[in-house]
C-alpha cells in the first residue's frame, strides 16, 4: 500500500496537505432540507415514507416495545454483554468524576455569585446502524446524560430490512437506563427529534455521529434553534513519531480508523524516513486481514505520511491540523504532548491504541473532527448541562457596588440600568 509521502515539506505547504476530503454541500442542504421540512409537516407519516424509501423497510411501529427489548437481550452473546458491561463501568467512573459543585464566590462585601449545573431537560441520541452498528457510543453519550440527570432521553437509529435494531444497541440502551427507542434512522432521525412527530418527542439538544446526511441535518436543525453537539465529519486519526514507534502498531492504528468509511482520513506525521517505509509495508500486509478492506484502501488514498525535521515541526503540524485523535508513539511522549493544544482525545506511547478510548477506557469517544478541535471539547458531561450563574446582594453589597453600576450604565446611555440601582439606593437612604 503506498500512500503519498512528502518529505520534509515547508511550512508554506502544509495547509494544502492537510486538506481534509471535501464534498459539494449544496446539492446536500437542498435533499436534507426537504427531508427536513417533510418530517416537519407530516410527522410519522413522512418517517414511514422515508424508511421504505431509504432503509427498504415497511415499519408499522415505530418505537421499539419492551418485548423486542427482552428478545434481543437475550441474543446478545454473553462475553458482548460483559465488554458493555465493563466499558460502562470505566466510562461511568472518568464522568462521573467531572461533576464538581462550584462554590460561592463573594466579589466583594454583601455581593455573593455562584454558578450551578443543571441538566438539559431533554436530550436526542443518534447512533448509526448501517454498515457498523455502534453501541458503543450509546454507552459514550447515554451514560454522561443520565449522570448530568437529563429526565428524558430519546435514542434513534436506523432498522435494519426486518425493521429491527441491532441487538447489542437494545442491550445497551438498556443497560444505560435508555427506554425511548425509536427505529428511525437519516436526516429524518434528527428532524423527528428536532420537531417532534405524532410518536416521537422533540427534544432541546441531539447528539451523536452519523453519514453527511446526518450531519447536514444536525447543521440544518441548529439554525432552527435545536442545540446540536457539536459540527462533526467523517472520523480521523493522526499518529506523530519517531523512531522508537513499532510500525505494526502504527499501521494498525491507521487501518483502525480507515474502516470506518471510504471518507475518513488518517495521517502518519514523523522524524523517521524509515518507519514511514515500514509502517507502508505493514500497512500492505495487515490489509489483507481486514473484513473492511475496500472501505479502508478508499481511506488511505485520502491520506498521508508527512515526514519532518524535527520533532518540534511535528507539533506545530499536528497543532495546524487539530486532529479528533491523536497517538504519540516517541520518546518522552508526555513532553510532546504538553506541547500540543489542538486535538480531541490523545493517546500516548506505543500501548495506548485509539481502539481504546473508541470502545473502553473510560474517555469519550464522540470528538470535534474535521479542525473543530481548535475550538471545540469532546462530549462530556458538561455536553448535558447547562451552567446557570445566580447572585444574591445584600444591602451592605448594593450600597458598595451601586455607585460603579450607575456610573458604568450612564456612561453606556442606559438610564434604566442605572435607575434600578439608585431608586434602590435612595429607598435605602431614607
Amino acid at each position: 500500500m503506498n500512500l503519498p509521502t512528502y518529505l520534509y515539506p515547508g511550512r508554506s505547504e502544509w495547509q494544502g496537505l492537510l486538506q481534509r476530503p471535501v464534498f459539494d454541500n449544496s446539492s446536500l442542504e437542498l435533499l436534507v432540507g426537504g427531508i427536513l421540512a417533510d418530517v416537519k409537516k407530516d410527522g410519522d407519516k413522512a418517517i414511514r415514507r422515508f424508511a421504505q424509501k431509504f432503509d427498504g423497510v415497511e415499519l408499522t411501529e415505530l418505537e421499539v416495545s419492551p418485548a423486542e427489548i427482552s428478545e434481543a437481550i437475550a441474543t446478545v452473546p454473553l462475553d458482548v454483554k460483559q465488554a458493555i458491561r465493563q466499558a460502562g463501568e470505566n466510562i461511568s467512573k472518568f464522568h462521573t468524576a467531572q461533576l464538581v459543585q462550584e462554590q460561592p464566590v463573594e466579589t466583594m462585601p454583601g455581593v455573593l455569585c455562584w454558578r450551578k449545573s443543571v441538566a438539559i431537560d431533554k436530550v436526542g441520541l443518534y447512533i448509526p446502524g448501517g454498515t457498523a452498528p455502534l453501541f458503543s457510543t450509546i454507552l459514550m453519550l447515554g451514560l454522561p446524560a443520565t449522570i448530568a440527570g437529563c429526565k428524558e432521553i430519546v435514542l434513534c437509529s436506523p432498522p435494519n430490512k426486518e425493521g429491527k435494531l441491532h441487538p447489542a444497541i437494545l442491550f445497551a440502551a438498556h443497560h444505560v437506563g435508555i427506554t425511548r427507542i425509536f427505529k428511525v434512522g437519516g436526516a429524518q432521525a434528527i428532524a423527528a427529534m428536532a420537531y417532534g412527530t405524532q410518536t416521537i418527542p422533540a427534544v432541546y439538544k441531539i447528539f451523536g455521529p452519523g453519514n453527511q446526511y446526518v450531519t447536514s441535518a444536525k447543521q440544518l436543525v441548529q439554525k432552527s434553534g435545536v442545540a446540536i453537539d457539536m459540527p462533526a465529519g467523517p472520523s480521523e486519526v493522526a499518529v506523530l513519531a519517531d523512531d522508537t514507534a513499532n510500525a505494526g502498531f502504527v499501521a494498525a492504528d491507521l487501518l483502525s480508523q480507515a474502516e470506518h468509511g471510504a471518507d475518513s482520513q488518517v495521517l502518519l506525521v514523523t522524524t523517521s524516513e524509515q518507519l514511514g517505509r515500514n509502517t507502508e509495508a505493514a500497512l500492505a500486509q495487515q490489509l489483507q486481514s481486514i473484513g473492511r478492506n475496500e472501505l479502508a484502501v478508499k481511506a488511505l488514498a485520502n491520506s498521508k505520511v508527512i515526514v519532518v525535521k524535527t520533532m518540534g515541526d511535528g507539533i506545530d503540524l499536528i497543532n495546524e491540523y487539530a486532529p479528533e485523535h491523536l497517538i504519540i508513539s516517541c520518546a518522552n511522549e508526555e513532553a510532546v504532548c504538553s506541547a500540543i493544544v489542538n486535538a480531541g482525545s490523545v493517546f500516548l506511547g506505543n500501548y495506548s491504541p485509539e481502539s481504546v478510548g473508541d470502545y473502553a477506557s473510560g474517555t469519550n469517544h464522540t470528538l470535534p473532527t474535521n479542525g473543530y478541535a481548535k475550538a471545540y471539547s469532546g462530549v462530556s458531561v458538561d455536553s448535558f448541562v447547562k451552567k446557570i450563574t445566580y447572585q444574591k446582594l445584600s444591602r451592605t453589597g448594593l450600597a458598595a457596588i451601586g455607585h460603579t453600576v450607575q456610573v458604568m450604565a450612564n456612561a453606556e446611555g442606559l438610564d434604566a440600568h442605572a435607575r434600578a440601582v439608585s431608586i434602590r439606593l435612595e429607598q435605602m437612604a431614607d
